[in-house]
C-alpha cells in the first residue's frame, strides 16, 4: 500500500513529520537509489528501498517511549554540525532508532521525551496541541508579585524577528534569596517557542541563571537523576496523547 514519504519517515522514527519534510527538501532521502526532493512523493514500503544517510530505513514494529532527565551541555539534534554532545549519546543502550520529541536548548536541563513512534512525535510536537510544560527558573534580582502577574497575562517577546505576545501562563515564586539577590520561580506554559522562558524573564527585566524543565504534562523527572532515563508505561503514553487532543 502506498503512503507519503514523509509519513513513512516519521513512522520509522527518523524525525517528526515536519522535520522529515525538511530532510526530503534538503535532498537527504533516497528512494530506490535516487534522491527525492518532492514532498508529495508516495512510496510502497513493501517494495521500495528508502535510504537516509546511506542506511536503509525500515519500520520497527516495537514502539519505544523514553523520558530523559537531560543535563546541561547536550543538544537535542540527531546530528550536530559542531560535533557537540547529543542527548542520543545518553541513550546508547536503546537498540531502536529513536529521536528527541521536541527540543530543549543546550543550556537547559530537565524533562525530554524520545521515541520512534512517528504518530506520537507528531501529536506531541504539533503547534495546535497544548501540553503543559513546567519550568523551574533561577533569575538575578527579586521577582515581585506584579512580575508574576505580568508573566501570567502574557509578555511581548521576539520570535524570528517579529513581536509575539505569549499566551496566558501560570507562575509562582518558589524562593527569594535577598542576600544573594536571586529569585527562584516556577512557570507553566502550553506553547514551545524557541527560548520562550528565557525571553519571558527578559521581558520583566530578569536574567536567567539556571533553567530546568521539571515536567511535561504529568511526567516528572524528579525521581530520575540527571543524565538518566526510563521507559514510559503505555498508560503514561496514552494519557499524554489524550492531553494533547
Amino acid at each position: 500500500m502506498e503512503e507519503r514519504l514523509q509519513k513513512f519517515l516519521a513512522e520509522c522514527g527518523i524525525a517528526s513529520r515536519r522535520k522529515s519534510e525538511e530532510l526530503i527538501l534538503q535532498g537527504l532521502i533516497k528512494v530506490n537509489g535516487k534522491i527525492v526532493t518532492e514532498l508529495g512523493t508516495k512510496i510502497n514500503p513493501e517494495m521500495d528501498v528508502i535510504e537516509y544517510n546511506g542506511k536503509v530505513i525500515k519500520k520497527n514494529n516495537k514502539k519505544v517511549y523514553i523520558l530523559l532527565n537531560k543535563p546541561i551541555g547536550y543538544v537535542t539534534t540527531v546530528k550536530d554540525q559542531f560535533d557537540r554532545s547529543s542527548v542520543l549519546d545518553l541513550v546508547k543502550d536503546v537498540k531502536e532508532r529513536i529521536v528527541p520529541v521536541g527540543r530543549l536548548d543546550m543550556y537547559t536541563s530537565g524533562a525530554l521525551l524520545l521515541s520512534n513512534d512517528g504518530n506520537f512525535i507528531n501529536t506531541i510536537t504539533h503547534p495546535s496541541h497544548e501540553i503543559e510544560k513546567t519550568y523551574n527558573v533561577t533569575v538575578i534580582g527579586k521577582v515581585s508579585d506584579e512580575d508574576i502577574k505580568t508573566l501570567e497575562n502574557g509578555v511581548k517577546i521576539d520570535v524570528d524577528g517579529e513581536e509575539y505576545t505569549t499566551k496566558k501562563a501560570r507562575a509562582k515564586i518558589l524562593k527569594i534569596d535577598e542576600e544573594k539577590n536571586l529569585s527562584r520561580i516556577q512557570i507553566v506554559i502550553h506553547e514551545g517557542k524557541n527560548r520562550e522562558i528565557r525571553k519571558m524573564c527578559e521581558a520583566i527585566g530578569k536574567k536567567v541563571l539556571a533553567l530546568h524543565r521539571s515536567k511535561i504534562g504529568n511526567l516528572s523527572v524528579k525521581e530520575i537523576r540527571l543524565g538518566k532515563w526510563r521507559y514510559l508505561t503505555q498508560k503514561e503514553v496514552d494519557e499524554l496523547v489524550k492531553s494533547a487532543k
